[in-house]
């Protein structure tokens, strides 16, 4: 089979000759395991960062891609309830553990240590098979599974947006901040958000968002006062939770998924204490997680945004795509 194999890391200009395709096997199941037929794959920002080797525990060689839709091709001797030809997507979180607060210390993510989707054939224990949203193609429903997993978690089971809600979602544009948008939206709160680009917010607000502001622009932290923002889902960390503290109602739940901007100067403690806000960590997700998301999506005909497509050839450029951070929604590799 063909798959986009990473063989060496370095910076991005070097992907040309670090992340060939190249012919490998195709690999060979276990009694509890399926052979996915992979039609598309989408990337995650881990992919791009893994490529760098800026990320734990990497081997080498990898096949990447934690996201994939496509068709059962071959089940394994124990596994009844799925069947050959069926349409699935994956849930790329593996080994969550017993404890639903958090993950067990042999959590992974698919596509590495185990290989990922970015191959025609991608093998899975088969409990993280699950059937392709009916209202979703398989370009669509290859964006789903990690992104529509952290989001739901963050906004959802940590920030549990309410109609009455006012939230703020950082960073528009990428995966998991524009699924965090459409549940938002779903639930019926008003929603706001912020890019460093117009663009990007822009195209929010033709989503259903009700504005959005600026952060390269002075003051855009002032604008959010009077909009008594009561939910924040944010990526970046940094500055953006420093000046969350502020503009922020009293009351109001903080999730913080990711620390793009590093770590936060200038922390107003006190902020925290007397404004009663709470401010929770979010990461992936359990297999709990993934179908109460799949019902959730399912039932409210949520469909992913998909930035651009790319063929399989072109791996490398999608990766740059990630990697020069323009992209609205989920950047998908056509694979079949």
């Amino acid at each position: 089979m063909k798959a986009v194999v990473l063989h060496k890391l370095g910076d991005i200009s070097e992907l040309d000759k670090n992340l060939p395709i190249e012919e490998v096997p195709v690999p060979e199941i276990s009694d509890d395991e399926v052979l996915v037929k992979v039609h598309y794959a989408s990337l995650n920002h881990r992919d791009v960062w893994i490529t760098k080797g800026l990320y734990s525990k990497i081997k080498l060689p990898i096949i990447l891609g934690s996201d994939c839709s496509g068709t059962i091709e071959k089940l394994g001797g124990g596994v009844s309830h799925l069947s050959p030809g069926q349409e699935v997507i994956i849930n790329p979180s593996i080994n969550w553990g017993e404890n639903e607060a958090y993950q067990s210390p042999s959590y992974e993510i698919l596509g590495l240590p185990q290989d990922g989707t970015l191959a025609e054939y991608v093998k899975i224990k088969a409990k993280y098979a699950y059937p392709k949203p009916a209202h979703l193609n398989f370009e669509q429903a290859s964006a789903l599974p990690l992104g529509g997993l952290t989001a739901y978690r963050a906004a959802i089971l940590k920030a549990k947006i309410k109609p009455s809600d006012k939230v703020l979602i950082t960073g528009i544009g990428g995966g998991v901040a524009t699924f965090a948008l459409l549940y938002s939206l779903a639930i019926g709160a008003d929603t706001y958000v912020t890019s460093g680009s117009d663009e990007k917010i822009t195209r929010a607000v033709s989503l259903g968002a009700n504005s959005g502001v600026n952060y390269k622009n002075d003051g855009w932290d002032d604008t959010l006062k009077e909009k008594n923002i009561t939910v924040v889902i944010d990526s970046s960390g940094g500055d953006t939770i420093a000046k969350a503290l502020d503009f922020t109602a009293y009351g109001a739940r903080i999730v913080t998924y990711g620390a793009t901007n590093g770590t936060v100067k200038d922390f107003s403690i006190h902020r925290v204490y007397w404004k009663q806000l709470q401010i929770l960590g979010s990461t992936m997700g359990s297999d709990r997680d993934f179908g109460e998301m799949l019902d959730f999506v399912n039932q409210n005909k949520i469909i992913p945004v998909v930035d651009e497509v790319f063929a399989l050839a072109n791996s490398v450029s999608a990766f740059k795509r990630m990697n020069d951070g323009g992209q609205f929604g989920k950047i998908v590799i056509k694979i079949a």
